[in-house]
Formats: C-alpha cells, structure tokens, sequence
C-alpha cells in the first residue's frame, strides 16, 4: 500500500474475532493486518466464509454479540484524530457520531436490505436527518440530489416509492445512495453487486468510481470476484481462513502472485483466448472450520508447496518482500531459523 503514514484513515492491527460455541471457540478471525488511505480503493478477496464480511462489520460495530473481538481498528475521525473503534461502546455516542457518517457500508443484497414498510426516500433520509440536519425540507433535498447523483431517474417520484417497486438495480443505486448521503471518508462494499446481471453490474462499478473521485472517499471492497478486483482496486488483500495470506497492489498481485493460494484463485479464472476444452484450475480440499485449529499454517492440507516439519508446525505470519509485497508462507520467505530466511 503505498503513500505517506499520515495518509492511513484506517488501521487494523491484530484483529481477532471469536465465537464461543459448544463444541470449543471458533476463532473466524485470526490476526488480520491491513490499513487503508486515503481515496484507496482496498479489495478484500476469498472464498466465502474465510472471515470478509465478519471483518468489515467489526469496523463498524454491527456483529451478533456472539462475535467477541480483539485487537485494535484505528480510524481518523473527524476532530479527535485515531480513534479506536473496538473501545467504542457498539451502541454509544462515539461510534453513532461516526457509523453512517465516517464510516457507511454496502450490503450484500438490496432486495432485503431495505424495510418494505418505508419508502425508499424515508429510509435514506434517516441517515440525513441523524447526521446533517433535522430540517426535513432540507433533508429530502439532499438526499434527492444523492438518489439522482447514484442515477436514479425520476428521483422525486422514486423517493416515495417503496421498496417492491424498484427493480434490482434500481434498489442497488438506492442502497448506494443511502451509504453516500453523508459523504463518508471510508465506504464499505460488502459484495455490491453479487445479485446484479453483468450489464446493471458494470454500470453499478463505472458509478461507484465516478462517486468517490467526487466524494474524495477511500473504498473497502470485499468480493470473492478477481475481475471486479482488477478493475476497481488498487491494493488487494487475500484472506483465507481469517487471515491476510497476501497484500500488494494489484498490478503486483496479478502480475506476479507468490501464495499458493493466491495463485489458485487467479488459476481458477477463465482467461480470454483459453480453449474450451481445458479444464479451469481448482484448489483441493476445502476450507477447515476455524474451531480448535492445529498449529501450522491454514493452507497446509490443501497447498501443492508445503513442507512438512515447517508448515504444519510454524505459524507463518505475514513478511515484507519488498514494494509493499507482503506474504504469509513459508515457501516465498524462506523457512524459519534457516540461513537466508526473511522471516523471523
């Protein structure tokens, strides 16, 4: 990631997240380290349940009470400077003054995103009468001027429509508008267009990037879609398990990716000019439930480049190989106490 320190809006440092069940914890998070800047769009990538949308909720406060969390989100809000987020009360003043403000988020499915009962303009508002203003005239114009920023046409009689009559894409726009009314300096995207077909899709992307060059916003993406990656984000970090397994921009990570895992998920795309007869790369096994783990390393069973005797005894942890390339595995750093090993 680069840029300067004092560019960092968002630093996460050691974040754990347990879930105590009956069998033992299930521990869905495992140490992630990552920070985002400003106007940098961080794509979040892995396979489902690896711990993405866990982690970008834990930002904003908004996990069951199950979900324990542990370690340190530090964010630059406005007047205080970093603050850490984990030592916020989850429904408090503090973290009210900066969830939906500072700080908005995305979530995966439109369709259930918003209550039936209100109208699309009544919900959006909600976030502008909190935090902008308790004029409500003034209000409905903001949030007006967002829904037809977001390209949501007819925006006066769309904002007393009610959820049932937007289409898909048209309640995705929505959902959009109502996380920008506030102009956030972070926006999460929780897998935004998931549910979307490719044409409203690529529109949804073009929008998303016109909207934070105008808004100035840094941009979480979290997707499990390596296309959308290379064409929005400029860092990519790759989780696996609850962890960050690898970190660099994504020229680096496509261009030269050093995780197995990493690799597998690139390997597993279909590429422009492939034959159709060939068979696309799968990874084998699957993801282990996160419940009273071995030590070692999570991709141990699965990996093609283990080492047995390093890899399931070792807990690799993730190493700077130079640029901002950081990668978690013993294969690319080198084993550890050996001669010539970067890792500690």
């Amino acid at each position: 990631m680069s840029g300067a320190k004092d560019d960092v809006i968002l630093r996460m440092k050691d974040l754990k997240i347990n879930i105590k069940v009956d069998e033992g914890i299930l521990t869905v998070v495992r140490g992630v380290d990552m920070e985002i800047r400003r106007g940098e769009t961080v794509g979040l990538v892995g396979e489902s349940g690896c711990g993405k949308s866990l982690t970008s909720k834990a930002i904003l406060g908004i996990n069951d009470k199950k979900c324990k969390a542990e370690g340190q989100i530090l964010f630059d809000a406005e007047g205080t400077g970093m603050v850490d987020l984990l030592s916020l009360k989850p429904r408090g003043k503090e973290i009210r003054a900066i969830r939906g403000k500072q700080i908005s988020m995305i979530f995966q499915e439109p369709m259930v995103a918003f209550s039936p009962m209100y109208t699309i303009g009544n919900q959006i508002n909600e976030a502008t009468l909190l935090h902008i203003t308790k004029d409500r005239k003034k209000a409905k114009e903001i949030s007006l001027d967002v829904m037809k920023k977001v390209g949501i046409a007819n925006a006066e009689k769309r904002y007393d429509q009610y959820p049932h009559e937007f289409s898909g894409g048209m309640l995705q726009r929505a959902l959009i508008a109502m996380a920008l009314v506030c102009s956030p300096k972070l926006l999460i995207a929780d897998e935004p267009t998931t549910a979307l077909d490719v044409t409203i899709q690529a529109q949804i992307l073009e929008l998303m990037k016109t909207l934070q060059k105008d808004f100035g916003m840094s941009i979480l993406f979290i997707t499990h879609d390596l296309g959308i990656v290379a064409r929005m984000c400029d860092t990519v970090a790759v989780m696996y398990l609850g962890r960050i397994v690898e970190c660099a921009s994504a020229v680096e990570i496509y261009g030269n990716p050093m995780h197995p895992y990493t690799q597998g998920l690139l390997g597993s795309v279909h590429k422009i000019g492939t034959k159709g007869q060939k068979r696309l790369f799968s990874i084998d096994g699957t993801v282990p439930l996160a419940l009273n783990l071995p030590k070692g390393c999570g991709f141990y069973e699965r990996c093609s480049k283990r080492i047995d005797g390093v890899c399931n005894v070792h807990d690799p942890r993730l190493t700077d190989l130079g640029d901002g390339h950081r990668v978690a595995c013993f294969a690319c750093t080198g084993c550890p106490g050996k001669e010539g090993s970067v890792h500690e």
